[in-house]
């Protein structure tokens, strides 16, 4: 990619969220366009994410865009793309920072990302001289920049020993809200999440949540707003519970779904904010 510029990081606003973390870049090369000041979130995971994962990560990144929220993630395979891929499907400005030079962005599967990603108004942005490779924590240092740039850190999949537990670290030193998306207790890649929740970490169930830890209004509280359904069976049990059908046994009899159908749909829908648990498998439209 061309047009790498270098700037030093108290001269731009939004850069300058870097200036008092441990360890402050000098200097930072970029690509792009940088954003002014604004509210912004950074969305990390797992390299090798679940279904689940893959939904939730979109949702979120998406959704958050469209409120004009700055995405900030890191390039990598797996959720960093998603992040970077859902805002812009969102319609908005989402920033990479890399672990590598701007000359040799890795992976190299994601560089048509990364054009994109510049060229729709965001910024793709690394602290290291352009020509320089991937080297030995590299990525772990790049994370907290990642944080730094972000005023909500969320955390959707991490293992016990993932990588992205080192972001979720550098979001505490820096004083930053830390959030997780709680999972399945029998997910490998949702150990590192429920941790974080048990000790602290505030769950994210919709992007409602994030939205009001940014201190901007729910998305539930526009009138305007309608739920969108990724599946006929989410559209369906909306549609149930809508009638007075609360309890899931009997919803998965009448609709003739599995129970493996059902539970993925409704979590869909209650990670989307569209449905809430009453317990005992009852359920009720937000």
């Amino acid at each position: 990619m061309n047009n790498i510029k270098k700037t030093p990081p108290d001269s731009q606003e939004f850069l300058q969220r870097t200036s008092g973390i441990a360890k402050p870049p000098k200097c930072l090369w970029y690509i792009g366009k940088l954003p002014k000041n604004g509210p912004s979130v950074a969305i990390v995971g797992s390299r090798k994410p679940t279904e689940y994962g893959r939904y939730v990560t979109q949702k979120l990144a998406s959704g958050l865009a469209a409120r004009g929220v700055i995405v900030v993630s890191g390039l990598a395979l797996g959720h960093d793309a998603l992040a970077h891929r859902g805002a812009l499907d969102g319609g908005g400005i989402t920033v990479a920072v890399l672990g590598s030079g701007l000359g040799n962005i890795t992976p190299f599967t994601n560089q048509d990302l990364a054009e994109e990603i510049a060229r729709k108004g965001g910024a793709i942005i690394s602290e290291y001289e352009p020509s320089m490779d991937v080297h030995p924590g590299s990525h772990l240092a790049r994370n907290r920049i990642i944080s730094a740039l972000a005023d909500v850190i969320v955390v959707v999949e991490a293992g016990i020993k993932s990588g992205t537990l080192n972001t979720a670290m550098h979001a505490l030193e820096q004083g930053k809200e830390l959030m997780a998306v709680p999972g399945n207790i029998t997910s490998p890649l949702s150990v590192g999440c429920n941790k974080l929740i048990v000790q602290g970490a505030a769950p994210v169930t919709c992007v409602d949540d994030v939205l009001e830890k940014l201190g901007l209004v729910a998305i539930g509280e526009n009138d305007g707003d309608l739920p969108m359904f990724n599946s006929d069976a989410e559209r369906l049990i909306v549609e149930m519970i809508k009638s007075g059908v609360s309890d899931g046994d009997q919803i998965i009899a009448e609709l003739g779904l599995t129970a493996s159908e059902f539970n993925r749909a409704i979590t869909m829908l209650e990670l989307a904010g569209i449905v809430r648990a009453l317990g005992a498998n009852r359920w009720v439209v937000k």
